[in-house]
């Protein structure tokens, strides 16, 4: 099978044009992978391969937990893993491009950028061989680069310099199907894929990709989790545009936990069924006004969820805890729980948090609570470390800041 990560020097290097154009050219046959937490590029990968997207995430997973995951969805011919940040950012928190690389024995494909430069791309290369030398990059891609020639220097001097390093080939800058597209933002417009594909690929050798990609398929032999204990009940999980960050995984676990699981809109007011024995409500935008047009009187989802809260279990992450609360400034909220937000210029939380449990996950958040007197849970950025509030629960709702995936915890 055809297996690599795609990995950069920096965010916005370049790393989601080229994973955009492979899962397409591979469309047939692909999975996708997110190294890291992040929701919004998963979403992205399964839109254009209309495959299940798969996070990989070694801080809120041990080493043989992301192995078996990974090993799990690889049923495709093709697996294409998307780094984060620069190739060994977010090694010190235990989660990096470099890391997961070396973890499952992944040829790296390094994208580099050679805009205004030719000699000194090798030399920035050098340091990244060097850095670690037992990285997994096998091939460079050259990015925004301004002709045929231009290439061409770049490539001479990675070849003399490093031996055993393939220059698959370059990406022209300022590609017209570019320059009115938002990668990894705009989810609705994939008219333009075919075309940034061609025109990405244009100039990149995909039969020497094939053949420098080439990996052995490993099947799981143990289950390096908690024995799944299945239960007779029903889980619904609310899950739309509203609510739409869902780890595909989660999804996966929670069908094999529960006897049925229910997928409700709350766009749609679609209401909680009264068979239903728990809620989960995903993470994702109630706060702005986009969102809240959706959902602002669509009373039958809030009265059925209300009435649910009563007697029965409700889990919420990030939008899912706004929604239980009263408000988030003048937008009402269904006021299960007795907490307000407001939502601010500049992020609140922003990265990997450990709750009092011990739970790891992560946080992206710009609202803030008014009152922390309700409150229950401290996320904190180290391991029983300080930090402030950012959990409330009453009765059987939970509401919290923190996502995290389901297989390695004890939260359901």
């Amino acid at each position: 099978m055809i297996s690599f990560c795609i990995g950069g020097v920096s965010s916005n290097s370049g790393k989601t044009i080229l994973t955009t154009a492979l899962l397409y050219y591979f469309k047939d046959s692909v999975r996708g992978y997110k190294i890291g937490p992040d929701f919004i590029d998963p979403q992205f990968h399964t839109k254009i391969s209309q495959t299940p997207s798969i996070n990989l995430d070694s801080f809120i997973m041990n080493k043989k937990q992301v192995k078996w995951i990974y090993n799990n969805y690889n049923t495709k011919k093709v697996s294409i893993l998307e780094g984060v940040m620069g190739f060994y950012d977010g090694e010190n928190k235990g989660c990096s491009t470099y890391g997961i690389s070396k973890l499952l024995k992944i040829p790296t494909i390094l994208i580099l950028d050679g805009s205004g430069s030719y000699i000194t791309v090798s030399a920035v290369l050098k340091g990244i061989l060097k850095y670690k030398k037992d990285n997994t990059i096998k091939a460079v891609v050259l990015n925004n680069l301004s002709s045929q020639v231009h290439y061409e220097l770049i490539r001479n001097q990675i070849l003399k310099d490093h031996k055993g390093i393939v220059v698959l080939g370059w990406i022209k800058k300022n590609l017209p199907s570019l320059t009115s597209t938002h990668l990894g933002l705009d989810l609705k417009d994939l008219s333009k894929i075919e075309q940034i594909s061609k025109e990405v690929l244009s100039n990149i050798d995909i039969k020497l990709l094939k053949k420098t990609c080439k990996i052995k398929r490993k099947i799981n032999k143990n289950y390096p989790f908690e024995k799944i204990v299945p239960q007779d009940k029903t889980i619904a999980v609310v899950n739309d545009k509203n609510f739409s960050f869902l780890y595909y995984d989660n999804l996966q676990f929670l069908k094999e936990k529960y006897k049925k699981v229910i997928l409700i809109d709350s766009t749609k007011n679609e209401v909680i069924p009264k068979n239903v024995d728990i809620v989960y409500i995903c993470g994702g935008y109630i706060e702005t006004n986009q969102a809240y047009n959706r959902i602002e009187n669509n009373t039958k989802f809030k009265n059925s969820l209300i009435k649910h809260s009563k007697t029965k279990q409700i889990y919420a992450e990030c939008a899912g805890l706004l929604y239980l609360g009263c408000a988030v400034d003048d937008k009402q909220m269904s006021g299960i729980l007795d907490v307000s937000f407001t939502l601010k210029d500049r992020f609140q939380r922003l990265g990997y948090y450990y709750n009092q449990k011990g739970i790891k996950g992560h946080c992206f958040h710009y609202t803030k609570a008014l009152s922390l007197q309700n409150a229950c849970d401290i996320l904190s950025k180290t391991k029983n470390g300080g930090g402030l509030k950012g959990s409330w629960k009453q009765n059987k709702v939970f509401g919290t800041y923190l996502h995290t995936m389901f297989r390695n915890t004890k939260i359901f």
